[in-house]
């Protein structure tokens, strides 16, 4: 398929005709996630949307915390911080 891109104010628009948007289950003022390849392809994709149960499921609860916030939690205050 063959695309024609177009100015539209101070941008350049690409037109997807309605058959397009059907197959990929997209609509008119859905926010897209847009990259590029090395090698000039054009990547497409719905923005996601995260839900937070869904983030924690992937998180390992018993897993150490990471050495930087160690460091935090056990630096002692130093200026006048309230402390717990």
């Amino acid at each position: 398929m063959q695309v024609t891109l177009r100015k539209y104010g101070n941008s350049t628009v690409a037109v997807l005709p309605p058959a397009v948007l059907k197959d990929l289950g997209i609509k008119a003022g859905q926010s897209m996630t847009l990259h590029t390849t090395a090698d000039g392809k054009i990547l497409l994709s719905p923005k996601r949307k995260f839900r937070l149960a869904d983030l924690l499921a992937q998180c390992d609860l018993k897993a150490a915390p990471p050495a930087d916030l160690v460091l935090w939690e056990s630096a002692r205050p130093a200026g006048r911080e309230v402390s717990n």
